[in-house]
């Protein structure tokens, strides 16, 4: 019973911190429920993903996409979460390369990728 009261305390206190920070992601992020373990867990593999990019290695939105659903599984199968993480990110100007590498060949980007490169 402590525990489930301390992650309820802790999800109201996280859910109070996006409402404060009040950028478009932290509103994404609470529009969509995500705890603050998930939270954590998806610039993880932000990191991971970058990290690969460095290492010249690969990385495909399939893959992408099946790890969002891991981290946040009531998110499963809307692909629209999934593009929204990253195109979030990509419009603060965090992790642009990452949404480029997932994202950059899909047509729908197309033109929200050309204005931002101009």
């Amino acid at each position: 019973m402590n525990n489930e009261i301390l992650e309820r305390l802790d999800l109201i206190e996280f859910r109070q911190q996006l409402l404060f920070d009040n950028d478009p992601f932290s509103r994404l992020l609470f529009e969509h429920e995500v705890t603050r373990e998930q939270y954590h867990n998806i610039l993880s593999l932000f990191d991971s993903l970058r990290e690969r990019l460095n290492n010249n290695e690969r990385i495909s939105s399939v893959n992408y996409e099946s790890e969002i659903y891991r981290i946040v599984p009531h998110r499963e199968y809307n692909y629209h979460f999934a593009e929204d993480v990253a195109k979030t990110l990509h419009e603060q100007g965090r992790y642009e390369e990452v949404f480029e590498a997932l994202y950059g060949h899909v047509p729908k980007f197309q033109t929200y990728l050309q204005k931002h490169r101009d």
